[in-house]
């Protein structure tokens, strides 16, 4: 490689700065790194660093080549479903192994060759100690170990026991193989470090083949070896093992030119665990939904969340390459979040916390649309949408206190304020319900205030998002914040984050974001980034996840004027929000009784808690529906949402559903036989005197349709009527499968089994 080609390379940091040199000397043609994960877990923000590391090196040289290496070598740990999730999410980042992916596994025969080899050399021996005995003669970092007894077995002795190891004669743990170098070595990994065990487990690939297996350290060098890695890159922790990389080349003969192994500091991060045992852990004792939690530090989860894979690597770039390890803040990564998805994601309206407002000089029947971009004038990317504007809107709780601070420019009683890209209003009556809870305003408007075509000259300093009662969507919205409450975990419980998920299904948008695409993002104005989950559109549901919050300068001035719910800013956001919005100790003692009962007892969230306790004809019919079917976490979606708001907009007595209508429902939810949007449909219907869930299922057709033989018709129209998009998607734009599972939703109605669903669609796509 020339001194011109190295010039144009990346930043010259410490392994560019060695390969550089060992191409200039001649000692390679050419650079090829590897990825080596174990399959044994979901990869994390740590193996984002590796993976941009080596191959973005690989990238940087002309023909280098980064080998994606599954190190699949404990049986007992690997299975193809951490294989599938490995090459998802490498590709997911933006690299392609091409051709170049291997298993450990495959090189079992050579390595095994390899092993016999060193007996013969008198390098290596049979040990017969226990595990704790083989740790007891190991010694310590001050006092060298002993000799094993079983050290000088005869050459013939160790290759009989050690074919009878691989014949599959003898017990785990009754035999190991152990490389002969220096009990006395100060580096404790010198220290006749085990090569091979015995593990009766079958191998994922390779079946029941093998019934003895090699360590990492055994397999490492000589993996490289085989595949002609030239640079063998890895983390700090794998420092003191570079000695026995080299030993156990050198002693296998390898010659020059052979890969040599170089260490740079690992990702850490605080508030956060990588430890694949950890989070294992995480996923198995239920603190979090599964491996693509998007709380979880791993790629799936961030992939989940929304995170972008640019934010991602623009992140890990930042960081660099260093020799001593360090933690980086997480508010670093945070910060390459919002940088990437402020230059391209467009701006929307939504409303977490609804309190409706009437504005009474405006027209009963008028409707306008408000012609809206998508984007600041700072960012050069077009989009516009319409936004519905009507007398009755939904403008956000926090956006309104009855009793303000000085220096409070949002809404309160006889304060004006203005609705983004709308006009300006005026709070002339606050309404509130017997407990004393606000549930309403009634306000003006300024007709000549309309933005872009404001004449009236008035000037206020607040601005605030809302949406139309008639036109918003109802979607769920998911708040996470981090996983941990500490800066540095020593466990799973140490600090886990028990507010770190915040669920309200009481959220609205704009029609524009709930028309929007699966994988969708969007600024909620004011509120932070958002993300249309994919998964769960699968299921019949629109989510949309929180990715990250956008700096609020009013939330600060909050916490350094009233002390007294100053949360620290580790805490989720919601926390503060409903300390603001209301105090359990000052409510009465009946609500506060049934509040804790329905949080502690039933586990359902607060925000659902406090709607349902705060009303009797609510508490009556929850409490009664869920002795009939015991499901109090879905019966209290349904209680605290679509029936509340029934009750607003009516009154309790008008309210015509029985808890055992409701019941019903969830069991038929529970049974498979409607999803979630469909028992929406028909609990508006059981609340207009249709009938009992059962028998409006039944009249309309709504049954969730469950078998290959109705749904395939409906999936083989979808995929004819858009062959262009089939194309795209077999050339590897896989994103589109959403895409087609939507219209096949809508073409069902809604009806189509998620799960059904999305094995027939992969099979016909694929």
């Amino acid at each position: 490689m020339s001194e011109e080609k190295i010039s144009e390379s990346k930043s010259r940091d410490f392994l560019r700065q060695i390969i550089d040199e060992d191409l200039k000397a001649g000692r390679y043609s050419g650079v090829i790194t590897r990825f080596p994960p174990e399959p044994n877990g979901y990869l994390h923000i740590g193996h984002a660093k590796s993976i941009c590391i080596n191959f973005g090196i690989a990238n940087d040289y002309p023909g280098g080549k980064c080998h994606l290496r599954l190190d699949d070598s404990d049986p007992a740990k690997e299975n193809y479903e951490y294989v599938e999730s490995i090459k998802t999410d490498v590709k997911w980042l933006g690299f392609d192994w091409g051709k170049d992916i291997f298993f450990a596994s495959d090189y079992f025969e050579r390595l095994y060759e390899y092993a016999e080899y060193l007996i013969k050399k008198q390098k290596a021996y049979v040990c017969s100690l226990s595990e704790e005995e083989i740790r007891e003669y190991r010694g310590t970092v001050t006092q060298p170990g002993k000799h094993s007894p079983y050290r000088d077995r005869s050459v013939e002795q160790n290759l009989d026991l050690f074919r009878r190891m691989k014949a599959g004669e003898f017990r785990d743990g009754e035999h190991v193989l152990r490389a002969k170098i220096d009990m006395a070595n100060p580096n404790m990994k010198m220290r006749d470090p085990l090569l091979y065990r015995i593990r009766h487990v079958e191998h994922y690939r390779q079946g029941n083949k093998w019934c003895i297996y090699p360590l990492y350290d055994f397999t490492h060098g000589l993996s490289d070896y085989i595949e002609g890695i030239t640079h063998s890159i890895c983390t700090l922790e794998f420092e003191n093992n570079r000695e026995l990389y080299d030993w156990i080349l050198d002693e296998c003969d390898i010659k020059e030119p052979r890969p040599h192994q170089y260490e740079f500091a690992r990702l850490n991060v605080n508030y956060n665990v990588v430890s694949k045992r950890k989070l294992l852990e995480l996923v198995e004792n239920k603190y979090v939904n599964g491996w693509d939690d998007p709380r979880m530090p791993t790629i799936s989860g961030m992939r989940r969340r929304g995170i972008t894979p640019e934010a991602i690597k623009n992140f890990c770039e930042s960081v660099g390459i260093a020799k001593a390890n360090s933690v980086v803040d997480m508010a670093q990564f945070e910060f390459h979040i919002r940088d990437d998805l402020n230059k391209k994601v467009p701006r929307a309206l939504a409303v977490l916390k609804p309190l409706k407002v009437v504005i009474e000089n405006y027209p009963q029947k008028k409707e306008e649309l408000i012609e809206a971009s998508f984007y600041p004038h700072d960012i050069p990317l077009k989009g516009s949408r319409n936004l519905p504007f009507s007398r009755e809107i939904y403008i956000d709780r926090d956006d309104f206190m009855e009793n303000p601070p000085e220096g409070y420019y949002r809404l309160f009683p006889g304060g004006e304020v203005r609705l983004r890209h709308a006009y300006i209003i005026r709070c002339e009556e606050v309404i509130k319900d017997e407990s004393g809870a606000i549930t309403e305003l009634r306000c003006t408007y300024d007709p000549a205030t309309k933005s872009g075509e404001d004449t009236s000259g008035k000037k206020v300093k607040g601005t605030i998002h809302w949406v139309s009662v008639k036109h918003a969507e109802n979607v769920e919205v998911r708040l996470y914040d981090r996983l941990f409450n500490v800066e540095f975990p020593e466990s799973v419980e140490d600090g886990f984050n028990r507010d770190s998920l915040y669920i309200t299904n009481n959220a609205y948008v704009e029609p524009a974001v709930a028309k929007s695409q699966p994988e969708s993002r969007f600024q909620f104005e004011r509120l932070g980034y958002f993300y249309f989950d994919p998964v769960e559109f699968r299921n019949g549901k629109i989510v949309f996840n929180r990715i990250v919050t956008l700096r609020d300068s009013w939330t600060k001035t909050v916490k350094q004027e009233q002390p007294a719910v100053k949360k620290p800013e580790k805490e989720p956001v919601q926390k503060l929000q409903e300390k603001v919005e209301f105090d359990i100790s000052e409510l009465p003692q009946e609500i506060r009784v049934k509040f804790d009962k329905y949080t502690e007892q039933y586990g359902i969230h607060r925000e659902e808690a406090l709607t349902i306790a705060r009303e009797d004809k609510l508490s009556e019919l929850y409490e009664q529906a869920i002795i009939i079917y015991d499901n109090p976490k879905a019966i209290a979606g349904f209680v605290s949402t679509e029936i509340a708001r029934e009750i607003k907009e009516k009154s309790p007595e008008k309210i015509s559903v029985r808890a055992a209508d409701l019941a019903a429902l969830v069991k038929l939810i529970d049974q498979g036989i409607v999803s979630v949007k469909i028992a929406k449909e028909v609990l508006a219907s059981t609340l207009k005197g249709g009938g009992s869930p059962a028998e409006i299922v039944e009249n309309k057709g709504l049954k969730q349709i469950n078998t290959s033989e109705e749904l395939t018709p409906y999936i083989e129209k979808v995929i004819n009527n858009n062959p262009g998009n089939v194309d795209a998607y077999k050339s590897g734009k896989t994103k589109l499968f959403g895409f087609f599972v939507g219209q096949v939703m809508k073409e069902t109605g809604g009806k189509a089994n998620p799960e059904l669903l999305n094995r027939l669609l992969q099979e016909k796509l694929n």
